[in-house]
């Protein structure tokens, strides 16, 4: 937490303003170094590190001695991209601390991106372990390759042969720096290359440089079929899809790294990257922009910025950064489809629906802006609006495959609450068909939804409960899933059913108000009402939906009449005080829509949908702040997460670790990149497939907070 408490953080960091990148205006500074000071510990607690660097520079102008406040703002000054001040402060910090690492690496940075490579090698060396430390280690290797001597950069990457963990990294970049090093090091990149492909060959980065790799030797074919079959595992991922793309049309793919300042920008991003996926945002804040610093255009170092913006809850600034990335870029198409989140995170709906509609008419065949858009008007329970969208995005598939389940899915959901129920059936039997089997957790959500809508009308009984059943066994610890099970047992007047399944759902998911409501009911049937009146009351202090709260407070003075609805007043006063002949009250609006994965969440408001460890929003519908993140297919993305759930709300833990611990094998090296539509809290799509332990397993679920909101009843 050094970083971190540098900065006066004690969570998630912000990142730049580098390259015209932040979108908020300048912060007003003070007419004091105390009232600057102080600016700066507040923009530092609520995580904006562009303020923090204003601040803190101004600060250090009044009192350029101060020790303190040249380390604040110099970590303040690298986490918001503004370089020039960094090397500044960082010189000062060298002259009277001589062992600081961070000063260091980024002096050693500056000089390698000048060309520099003796003075670099000096300071990367002097900075840290170069035996121990993967970072100083691989920057030394690449500041040898940049000064010609690629005997001597390999030998020093081999120095991370003792440590296990480093295996992925060693190889990677071996290989990177053997393939710069021409002919006579060929068998030595082929055998780096292939040990890193067969380490991850899920991971985007590796298979795109393991491709362009081949395909620059000659090997065609072989290039294509490492293309081929990431592509299956993440269908349409824009980088994968475009080099496989320039293979078929007999081009030759250009080389991931081209030079000792692109690959030492490579492994500040692998870092960045790694620790994004951890949650550390301060240390991936310092690492991303030294790696924008030695490669501006880097697209991967940019979107993985973007979506730290977006976890941050900063829109204006992800904005900025989605429209540094290059026109020309495979993922220039989702970064656009995230700038129509952003817009919609800011409060600027109109422009948002204006923004993706113009990409829906720009790209005719593009299947991810009509569902960014479908996920949007959701989000405002706009549902026929959101049914043609998704229409289109259909439209655009060709034909029914499994990896476009969730369009049918959404649009399924979007009739039924348009109460459009025959096409509304007719897409989730569809969805049910196409979802993937994998480890059934997509399937549990369709199973859920339609199953439960047919309980509520009463229809294909047997079925129904067989899907429901199915669905809990296939999620288990699915707190909302086991609620729609126990309130099918409800509404079929299979009181003390209802009671176990309700009890067991509370248990997994005791904060949600609809199931303390539920649970509360199946009391009330079975004579409990002293333990109804506690379970209503819980749901009353949970913050329910504004048209369910009155039906609440009714129930708790007065209980349920025999048809189910809570009792009036005058009802009361001809009845035992604890409410005695009331019947199940008017089935709540419970089923569930789908759930939201954690990961970018996706736009924050978006609402969860039941999940396994998700906080539900109220009803489950979609959040009114922002749309749900909705991939057609995993499209955009290397592979979208598994489906679990987060509150939109609530930020990714952030602790901040000093640059250079490594990361676990393989996190380094998995881009945040992504490419497909918008994200249910404002953040991005990523485009690393993920396996939940961040070394990114292409699958075909729907990605964050694309599920939908728990399904209710009407």
């Amino acid at each position: 937490m050094a970083l971190a408490v540098a900065l006066g953080w004690t969570g998630p960091a912000l990142a730049s303003r580098d390259a015209g990148q932040a979108g908020a205006d300048e912060p007003s500074v003070a007419a004091s170094l105390e009232g600057n000071y102080l600016a700066a510990v507040v923009a530092g607690a609520s995580r904006d590190a562009s303020a923090a660097a204003r601040y803190f520079g101004e600060a250090l102008r009044s009192d350029p001695r101060n020790r303190d406040l040249q380390e604040r703002a110099f970590i303040a000054f690298l986490a918001s991209g503004e370089m020039k001040e960094a090397f500044a402060a960082a010189q000062k910090i060298l002259a009277r601390d001589p062992g600081n690492a961070l000063a260091r690496l980024a002096i050693g940075v500056r000089d390698l991106k000048a060309g520099q490579y003796v003075k670099a090698r000096a300071q990367f060396q002097r900075g840290g372990a170069a035996a121990s430390d993967v970072t100083a280690t691989l920057l030394t290797a690449w500041s040898w390759a940049g000064s010609g001597n690629f005997k001597k950069a390999l030998e020093t990457v081999d120095k991370l042969r003792s440590v296990n963990a480093f295996t992925l990294f060693r190889e990677y970049h071996g290989g990177l720096i053997a393939a710069l090093g021409g002919p006579k090091f060929r068998s030595e990149a082929d055998r780096r290359m292939n040990a890193a492909y067969a380490m991850e060959r899920t991971t985007l980065r590796v298979v795109d440089a393991y491709g362009r790799y081949l395909s620059g030797v000659g090997d065609r074919d072989a290039a294509t079929a490492a293309y081929d079959a990431f592509l299956k595992l993440a269908p349409r991922q824009p980088i994968a899809a475009a080099s496989l793309g320039a293979l078929k049309d007999g081009k030759t793919l250009a080389p991931l790294v081209s030079g000792a300042q692109q690959g030492a920008a490579e492994v500040l991003y692998g870092l960045g990257a790694a620790g994004n996926q951890q949650g550390d945002e301060l240390a991936a804040m310092i690492y991303l922009q030294l790696s924008l610093y030695l490669e501006p255009k880097n697209e991967m170092a940019l979107i993985t910025l973007a979506d730290i913006y977006e976890r941050l809850r900063k829109p204006e600034d992800a904005i900025a950064v989605y429209r540094a990335i290059p026109e020309t870029s495979p993922m220039r198409a989702s970064a656009d489809i995230q700038i129509g989140v952003g817009l919609e995170a800011l409060g600027r709906g109109d422009e948002a629906i204006a923004h993706l509609e113009k990409l829906v008419k720009e790209r005719p065949d593009d299947v991810d802006a009509p569902s960014a858009l479908g996920a949007l008007y959701r989000s405002k329970k706009e549902w026929v609006k959101a049914a043609d969208a998704y229409t289109a995005a259909i439209a655009r598939t060709g034909k029914p495959e499994p990896r476009f389940w969730s369009l049918y899915y959404f649009r399924g959901m979007s009739y039924e609450r348009a109460r459009q129920w025959a096409k509304a059936e007719a897409d989730l039997k569809q969805a049910l068909e196409l979802a993937p089997d994998g480890d059934g957790r997509e399937r549990a959500v369709v199973l859920n939804y339609l199953g439960y809508s047919w309980v509520d009308q009463g229809i294909n009984l047997k079925e129904a409960f067989d899907m429901l059943h199915k669905a809990v066994a296939l999620r288990p610890r699915d707190g909302y899933i086991v609620d729609s099970l126990g309130w099918a047992y409800y509404r079929l007047g299979r009181y003390d059913d209802a009671v176990r399944e309700l009890e067991r759902a509370i248990a997994l998911k005791p904060s949600d108000p609809t199931i303390n409501d539920h649970l509360g009911d199946a009391y009330w049937k079975t004579g409990r009402k002293l333990e109804a009146r506690f379970q209503w009351n819980h749901a009353r202090d949970l913050e329910p939906e504004p048209d369910e709260l009155p039906k609440i407070l009714a129930k708790i003075a007065n209980g349920m009449t025999d048809d189910g609805k809570p009792a009036e007043g005058k009802d009361a006063a001809n009845r035992p005080a604890d409410g005695n002949g009331a019947t199940a009250p008017k089935p709540a609006d419970r089923r569930q829509e789908g759930d939201q994965p954690s990961g970018k969440s996706q736009p924050d408001g978006a609402a969860p949908g039941k999940g396994e460890d998700a906080q539900p929003s109220p009803k489950g519908e979609p959040g009114k702040d922002a749309p749900v993140k909705e991939p057609a297919d995993g499209s955009g993305k290397d592979a979208p997460a598994a489906p679990e759930q987060r509150k939109p709300d609530q930020p990714a833990p952030g602790s901040a670790p000093a640059p250079g611990p490594a990361p676990a094998p393989g996190k380094g090296l998995t881009p945040d990149d992504r490419g497909e539509a918008p994200v249910g809290r404002g953040g991005a799509v990523s485009g690393e497939a993920r396996d939940g332990a961040g070394s990114q397993t292409p699958a075909q679920t729907p990605s964050p907070a694309s599920r939908p909101a728990e399904k209710k009843l009407d």
